[in-house]
């Protein structure tokens, strides 16, 4: 059940805060429902789980008619261009800007009437090919590019781990960390967000200072494909 699953992932994320001497409130866990079906996102939800994450638009778009309202909805896959006007609608938060063409997309097409999307900037430390994110010394040019896009409020970085080797993933979270502080000094933007760790290396990204985590086979079960398209 994920009830059942839901709870010592919480407590893992707790007793993960509290050794890095964090504040476990500060860790938002977004529960990633890529191939989940609607009724056992109602599950989760009914458990507590109050923000979700998809990996494809079109996903997302079936699913919205179908779930509890109230949630707060996550892109953590890759977003085509040609897909930003409906993510625009249907999002609060995209994980996955690589290009200021994306940004500018998802800006233009947010309804004024609500807040800016919320948006951050993915950053690929590893190099591997079929990798998705902008590599760290592009970070801040595109950030600065995108700072004056009224429809989109930049929140801060994302980043994906190397599958399997947890002292590279600990690396990567502590190179995101420190590339989101300089640039935070550097661009006087606020970017309070990291969203790094998912179900195989979480405890570590919360260590190295993650407020959100994704995590979705800790929660749901099954396995995902652990090449391109942002696993949990």
């Amino acid at each position: 059940m994920v009830e059942l699953a839901l709870r010592p992932v919480c407590l893992r994320i707790s007793r993960a805060a509290e050794g890095a001497g964090r504040d476990p409130t500060s860790i938002r866990l977004i529960a990633i429902t890529k191939a989940v079906p609607p009724e056992r996102i109602a599950a989760a939800v009914a458990a507590g789980v109050t923000e979700i994450g998809e990996n494809r638009v079109q996903e997302a778009r079936l699913k919205h008619a179908s779930v509890p309202p109230g949630l707060r909805w996550h892109l953590v896959g890759h977003l085509q261009s040609n897909k930003a006007p409906l993510a625009a609608q249907l999002f609060d938060t995209v994980h996955s800007l690589d290009s200021v063409r994306v940004g500018a997309a998802l800006s233009a097409h947010r309804d004024p009437r609500r807040n800016p999307i919320q948006g951050l900037v993915e950053v690929d430390f590893t190099g591997i090919p079929g990798r998705t994110g902008v590599p760290p010394e592009r970070a801040g040019e595109m950030l600065r590019e995108l700072a004056v896009c009224s429809g989109l409020r930049l929140a801060g970085l994302m980043t994906v781990a190397p599958f399997g080797d947890l002292d590279a993933a600990r690396g990567c979270f502590c190179r995101l960390r420190a590339l989101r502080d300089r640039l935070q000094t550097e661009l006087g933007l606020e970017l309070g967000e990291l969203s790094m760790g998912m179900s195989d290396d979480f405890e570590l990204a919360v260590a190295e200072g993650a407020t959100m985590v994704r995590l979705g086979r800790a929660i749901f079960g099954g396995r995902m494909s652990a090449g391109v398209g942002h696993p949990g």
